[in-house]
């Protein structure tokens, strides 16, 4: 199955999990997976939430972060990947001066 992220809609979900600001996500979801690509403004986030039946994987395509998961904050850059195990908490900044934009699945497990 192909997912041609330019046909899909953007979504902007303003302060997405008590983030700051909006994240903006071109997203597929079906009953066993969520895949999108995601884009947070410089100064952005998405807010700690905690991943209860699944876990996050999220790849750095361009920009510079920070996620925070298990009391760790984690630099982000492009080529980096971010996993937050099922059943933990995380969060995601973008802290540079262009977007940080990103691709993330979310398995059901």
């Amino acid at each position: 199955m192909l997912i041609d992220f330019e046909q899909l809609d953007e979504t902007e979900i303003k302060n997405f999990y008590g983030g700051t600001q909006s994240t903006y996500a071109r997203m597929f979801a079906d009953e066993s997976n969520r895949i999108m690509r995601g884009r947070l403004a410089p100064g952005a986030s998405i807010g700690p939430h905690t991943h209860e039946t699944g876990s996050e994987i999220i790849f750095i395509l361009s920009g510079t972060g920070k996620a925070f998961c298990g009391g760790a904050t984690e630099a982000l850059t492009p080529g980096m990947c971010h996993y937050c195990p099922k059943g933990h908490t995380h969060s995601l900044t973008a802290d540079g001066a262009e977007a940080l934009v990103f691709f993330a699945v979310v398995p059901q497990q």
